[in-house]
């Protein structure tokens, strides 16, 4: 195993004194003010698609890439992520994640253009990129294993607040305002959430000197970039709209992406690698990402599509287009620090298998019962269902995830997780929009009336039913990882010894 691929302040962990416990949560609790605003961001313009395509004349194939080019560009900048942590400190990072985070609000604000909004977004999420990997490894770094569970859960409220409010705020400014007022919004909480962070966020790693393997960045630009660009351009190539054929970035990128893989297992035994693979050696680690693709996948192809939906097949007005995602992101942060205690108790195969099968029966359910003529409340409720199913989900996933790496590998597992999620966020997008595509130009008719949209609809959830049956078949297979101590050591399981 590696030596230090992360130094951490050994007063940061497991600190008894009340000194360290105080700076412990207020270094949490400001990346926790910082991610609201990044979920906020994230949620808030989906709601506004459909104006957005309306003002610059664009059809959803093109609108795609507002949220597509987001993902895309977190998928390039993610892996260095782990590069980035190593190098500077905890507040430096910080620093630079919000401020490219606030400029890009900022231009999204002004854009005259789609492609001006298209720039602004891929600054903001060059510093969403940076500040995923940072809470989750100061996260991992600060809180003890047996108090995780627990610490996610509370977590998981402003993470699930967040996504809740943003859809709600996004349909309330765009029944009322222009779409920019969405980010003239944000952008003042960004700046408030940079400064305060600047005054206050301590450093609780140490950096140390690493080199930057030039290869390794150029090589995981090509590839995660390349896949993402393939899989986003299938619903233009459906459309007959993409500028390139679609398997042409595909293959760059699979091909690139063999050569990062080579090019890592090669410095791996030096201790240079740009983004360690050790990690998937656990069990536990690889079976979590295989279950995040698949929910990531569903998830993201559906958050893009239920406006659609609603606004352009049941002509529901975009304020309450918004609120009907409001009660299922709320009940799923209600229920985080419940199921963060029952995951300190019983670890996460328990929780992580029927939130599999309550996902896929909700995903089975928009497939079987979204139409041009279906009632409101069937959206509403089945939106429920789904929060249920992924609140029973994430929590797990992302602590038992992490829990069974080496300390060592934290910065290196938070950043290929966030790296997946882009991945498989983009693949699902990508799909959905696809299959919905076909399903309008097959459908008869005018392609962008509500009978072709509703028929479009349809063909993309069959496919998110189907998808999510792998993971139910996955979570059979999820262990209870072995917990290490800080000096990474393997020590006792935190499951089955009173925590």
């Amino acid at each position: 195993m590696s030596d230090s691929a992360l130094t951490i302040d050994a007063n940061a962990v497991n600190s008894a004194t009340p000194d360290h416990r105080r700076r412990n949560n207020l270094v949490i609790n400001l990346m926790l003010v910082a991610t609201f605003v990044v979920f906020l961001n994230e949620t808030i313009i989906s709601v506004a698609i459909p104006a957005v395509m309306a003002d610059l004349s664009i059809p959803a194939s093109t609108a795609q890439w507002l949220t597509t080019a987001f993902m895309l560009t977190m998928a390039v900048v993610i892996p260095t992520t782990g590069f980035l942590m190593q190098r500077l400190n905890t507040r430096t990072v910080f620093i630079l994640a919000m401020s490219l985070f606030s400029l890009g609000t900022a231009i999204a604000a002004i854009a005259p253009g789609f492609e001006i909004l298209l720039a602004g977004r891929i600054v903001q999420a060059s510093g969403t990129a940076i500040m995923m990997p940072l809470l989750m490894t100061t996260v991992m770094t600060l809180v003890p294993p047996h108090e995780r569970g627990k610490t996610m859960g509370n977590i998981s409220i402003v993470m699930s607040v967040a996504p809740a409010l943003g859809p709600a705020i996004g349909g309330a400014i765009v029944q009322g305002l222009h779409w920019r007022f969405i980010f003239i919004i944000v952008l003042p909480i960004a700046i408030a959430a940079l400064v305060l962070g600047a005054l206050r966020v301590q450093n609780v790693t140490e950096p140390r000197k690493v080199p930057l393997d030039t290869l390794s960045v150029i090589l995981s630009a090509f590839a995660f970039g390349g896949l993402i660009y393939g899989l986003s351009s299938l619903g233009e190539s459906a459309a007959g709209e993409a500028p390139v054929a679609p398997w042409i970035p595909l293959a760059v990128g699979g091909a690139s992406l063999i050569l990062f893989i080579v090019r890592q297992l090669v410095l791996q035994g030096g201790d240079r690698a740009f983004l360690d693979l050790r990690t998937f050696k656990s069990r536990g680690f690889t079976i979590a990402i295989v279950l995040m693709v698949v929910m990531m996948g569903a998830l993201f192809g559906t958050v893009f599509l239920l406006p659609i939906y609603t606004q352009k097949v049941l002509g529901i007005e975009p304020a309450l287009s918004g609120l009907l995602l409001v009660p299922g992101s709320l009940l799923m942060g209600v229920a985080g620090p419940f199921i963060g205690r029952l995951y300190d108790r019983f670890g996460p195969r328990p929780l992580i298998l029927p939130g599999a099968v309550v996902v896929s029966a909700a995903l089975w359910g928009f497939w079987m019962l979204l139409g041009e003529g279906t009632p409101w409340g069937v959206v509403l409720g089945l939106h429920v269902f789904l929060s249920v199913g992924l609140a029973f989900m994430f929590t797990p996933l992302f602590t038992s995830s992490m829990a069974a790496l080496n300390p060592r590998l934290y910065s290196y597992g938070s950043a290929t997780i966030a790296t997946v999620q882009q991945l498989a966020g983009a693949a699902g997008t990508a799909l959905f929009v696809a299959l919905f595509t076909i399903g309008q130009l097959t459908a008869g008719g005018n392609p962008d009336g509500a009978p072709a949209e509703a028929v479009g609809v349809h063909n993309a959830f069959m496919a998110g039913a189907f998808i999510s049956l792998l993971a139910i078949v996955a979570a059979f297979f999820v262990p209870k990882p072995v917990e290490f101590d800080h000096a990474g050591a393997e020590g006792e399981n935190a499951w089955g010894g009173g925590h």
